[in-house]
């Protein structure tokens, strides 16, 4: 399937876009990027325990070594989505995957600590160049279409809750079988199938086959990778979530800790006044005076905050309060996880019929009460006593998050897709790893005492942060599209009325 075109892009296609066979392998193609990144999620937080014993990690390493992949992920995402958009989402995808692979190589093979800090952090930098252009590469195979595009995200997500369902099993199956560090090793051939897949299946990009520019042609000048911004992006992520992971050991009073704080307010306060004062910015600021797209991603920010650190949280009260194996855990972990697949592929169907405010703010306050549902639990709870609260939790979430991401690329133009998906998921990875961070804070020292105080506090403060995000939807503009995006009758009757300053 050829997806590019001679003329002008245009927002819909002048027939109908159907969801071939053609589009099936785009799409299969780029959920492997999503499923090897979410893998490594929750197959790593069932092998926690068994990494410490082995090399000696105490609860704050644990935390880094989670931490490690979704920092990197998240500072990263930005400057993946931008170089996506310069040079090709095509490329940036398959060259993410071979650093994923390389990467988990190493976090195989490390021998201490913090040599698999370093090795989960590469991971994070291929998981950067991967996720925003496939979304980017999907968003462009259905040609910006709004019905067929909420499918195949919904088919997109649904990938990734198969590998989030089956990454708890996976693990306690193959720390069984061979150690913890094969859950490393795994994303190998996973890797190599989604990179023959990837050069086989998905058709070069216009910026990646077009032919040489006449020399009469007008020069375009190439978008700005600024450099600057990123370098500020990526101080102000690491000195904020290094400052929440050491404050519990180390104390707030501790110079690296109120350091860290200080560091990344700075950074923070000069990236935004950097971006409004360079010509062509890494995140132009305009796109977050779109109410739609900004409260899409802070509810993204909530959905994420909430759902790593409670993972992490769980994996640790199922194995040191309740005394799991591994492999126990994982099983234990399956209707948390298992969950997303069904309520992923409503979620496209719901979208495509009533829209994406009410798929959002009903997932939201499902998955609200789900967390809210586990206030009470203690050690020596019966675990089917966790089961409704293990399946609202991914019902609600499943059915929240492709619409969400549906919402960011519907409301920016075509041209931006990368970059718009980049911010969403950096928001997204930079609230789990906070919420890694502070909620792996509530645990103290990990004995099965704090860890259960710290689940309490955990599920209570989600809670409350699923129906922020529920709120967020509900104030969102209703199923507003960038006018690039809408059919051409409705941007008639609309430009009149629309801001154009908040679409620059």
């Amino acid at each position: 399937m050829n997806t590019s075109s001679t003329s002008a892009p245009s927002s819909q296609p002048d027939h109908p876009v159907r969801f071939t066979p053609a589009l099936a392998r785009v799409v299969a193609t780029v959920s492997v990027g999503f499923v090897v990144t979410q893998l490594d999620v929750t197959i790593v937080n069932i092998a926690l325990v068994r990494i410490a014993a082995d090399l000696h990690a105490n609860v704050a390493r644990l935390q880094w070594i989670v931490d490690a992949y979704t920092l990197a992920f998240a500072v990263l995402m930005l400057s993946g989505g931008v170089l996506g958009d310069r040079y090709g989402a095509r490329r940036m995808y398959a060259a993410g995957l071979v650093v994923f692979a390389l990467a988990s190589l190493a976090c195989g093979l490390a021998a201490n600590p913090a040599l698999l800090i370093v090795a989960r952090a590469l991971q994070g930098a291929g998981a950067a160049a991967m996720l925003p252009n496939s979304l980017a590469l999907l968003n462009e195979a259905c040609r910006h279409e709004r019905t067929l595009r909420a499918r195949a995200v919904g088919f997109w997500t649904a990938a990734g809750a198969i590998s989030i369902a089956a990454g708890p099993i996976a693990g306690g199956l193959l720390i069984a079988a061979f150690g913890w560090r094969s859950i490393f090793l795994v994303n190998l051939p996973l890797c190599a199938a989604g990179l023959a897949a990837t050069l086989t299946w998905i058709p070069a990009s216009r910026r990646e086959d077009a032919a040489p520019a006449a020399a009469d042609a007008p020069v375009q000048r190439p978008r700005s990778l600024d450099v600057r911004g990123q370098l500020l992006a990526v101080v102000a992520l690491t000195a904020f979530t290094g400052a929440v992971i050491e404050w519990r050991p180390l104390g707030l009073a501790h110079w690296a800790v109120w350091g860290g704080f200080v560091l990344a307010f700075a950074a923070g306060a000069a990236f935004v006044v950097l971006e409004a004062r360079v010509e062509a910015p890494m995140l132009p600021l305009a796109m977050l005076r779109n109410r739609t797209f900004s409260a899409a991603v802070l509810f993204g920010v909530c959905v994420n905050l909430t759902y790593y650190g409670t993972v992490f949280v769980l994996a640790l009260f199922l194995q040191h309060a309740r005394g799991q194996s591994p492999l126990q855990a994982g099983l234990t972990f399956i209707p948390l996880t298992g969950g997303f697949l069904l309520s992923n592929i409503a979620s496209g169907h719901a979208v495509a019929r009533y829209g994406t405010r009410l798929p959002m703010i009903g997932g939201a306050l499902v998955a609200g009460l789900g967390y809210a549902l586990l206030i009470p639990v203690g050690a020596n709870t019966p675990l089917v006593a966790l089961l409704a609260a293990f399946l609202l939790i991914p019902g609600g979430m499943g059915l929240a998050v492709p619409a969400m991401t549906t919402t960011v690329l519907a409301s920016v133009e075509p041209a931006r897709a990368g970059t718009a998906s980049a911010l969403l998921n950096t928001a997204r990875q930079a609230g789990g790893a906070v919420g890694v961070a502070a909620f792996g804070a509530l645990t103290g020292s990990g004995s099965a005492a704090q860890v259960v105080s710290g689940l309490h506090a955990d599920t209570a403060i989600s809670a409350a942060l699923l129906l922020v995000a529920a709120c967020l939807a509900w104030n969102m503009r209703a199923d507003v599209a960038h006018p690039a995006q809408a059919p051409a009758d409705v941007q008639r009757m609309k430009a009149p009325r629309r801001d154009k300053r908040a679409y620059e």
